[in-house]
């Protein structure tokens, strides 16, 4: 039924398109919006593809001379060919080759926003070919940062906030073999930091949750002197995603941030407690956060991730079997 309706509203649009009382600016203006409108929130790739085909429709349409209506159209094409599901990277490398071309246009005659906005979508099309080797992530970052210049976080919070989160993404995925890669670990937390200063847990309480639980991930991993300290504020970043994901309304994402926290618990430093029974109470934690996490997990079927967590937990109760014997009392577990 909606495929069907799609082509109704595809054939609909090229009719109107061949209607002589429009100029041909106005009528390949009207395919990109009928086409933009297709594109938001697609229920299947038809979708897509119908879009995809009124651009192309538009193009031949649009005057050569209408330099930026034309940009504008290829633009939008590209973020279709982003949205498309496929295997292999081809769509992804014609919106690359778009935005490429695009961005100089709009730079030239279009509106800083515009510009923006491609670069932004350029960045995500380059991050997501990183990982079939067919982009680098330095690119990707590049792309971002030249974004910020236009979308700032007073001017423009909604896109600060998605590029903050991006590039915050983007450091964290560079192998972090040297000095630089620490730098881009802090790089990344200031850019998830910063992206929590626009979202609230009132206005935006998902997004929040999950700038909070990427930020403790960042915290727990980032190489520092300061291990203690970020761990400590790690614990906290999830404390605050927990305010939002909760077992009973967002089981899987509760589950991931529990198991987050767990593992923050168990690679606490000796001398966050004086004593190993400071030590105890952590991984004792830890041990009651896994097994729930794993419960979790299994009864929605992720048995991938529940065997990840049943083996940390295998390895905490050794631990805590160990300790138990050095401190010459019955064993801290329960079944």
């Amino acid at each position: 039924m909606a495929a069907g309706l799609t082509s109704d509203q595809v054939r609909a649009a090229l009719q109107a398109a061949e209607a002589e009382a429009a100029s041909p600016a106005d009528r390949a203006e009207m395919l990109m919006e009928i086409a933009m409108g297709l594109q938001t929130r697609p229920k299947s790739a038809d979708e897509i593809n119908s879009a995809i085909e009124l651009y192309d429709k538009a193009l031949t349409i649009c005057p050569q001379e209408m330099r930026l209506l034309r940009a504008r159209i290829l633009a939008r094409k590209a973020t279709a060919l982003q949205a498309m599901p496929e295997q292999g990277t081809k769509s992804l490398e014609n919106a690359r080759g778009l935005f490429e071309d695009v961005i100089p246009v709009l730079g030239e005659i279009g509106a800083p926003e515009e510009v923006a906005e491609a670069e932004m979508n350029l960045g995500l099309c380059l991050q997501s070919l990183v990982g079939a080797g067919r982009a680098k992530i330095p690119d990707a970052i590049a792309a971002y940062q030249r974004a910020l210049r236009t979308f700032t976080r007073s001017a423009h919070p909604k896109e600060f906030v998605i590029l903050q989160n991006n590039l915050a993404t983007a450091f964290l995925s560079m192998p972090m073999t040297d000095e630089r890669g620490k730098m881009r670990e802090a790089l990344a937390v200031q850019a998830f930091e910063e992206a929590l200063k626009v979202v609230t847990i009132v206005d935006d309480p998902i997004e929040y949750a999950m700038l909070q639980n990427n930020l403790g991930n960042a915290l727990q991993y980032v190489s520092s002197s300061h291990v203690l300290e970020n761990n400590l504020r790690a614990i906290e970043a999830y404390d605050e995603a927990l305010k939002v994901r909760t077992r009973e309304t967002m089981p899987i994402e509760y589950a991931n941030t529990i198991s987050n926290k767990a593992n923050c618990l168990w690679n606490l430093p000796g001398h966050v407690a004086t004593s190993e029974t400071g030590r105890g109470m952590n991984l004792s934690m830890a041990l009651v956060y896994y097994r729930e996490a794993r419960e979790i997990f299994a009864a929605h079927g992720d048995v991938g991730r529940a065997q990840i967590v049943g083996e940390a937990l295998m390895q905490i109760e050794r631990e805590l079997m160990e300790l138990s014997a050095v401190l010459d009392r019955p064993s801290v577990l329960h079944s």
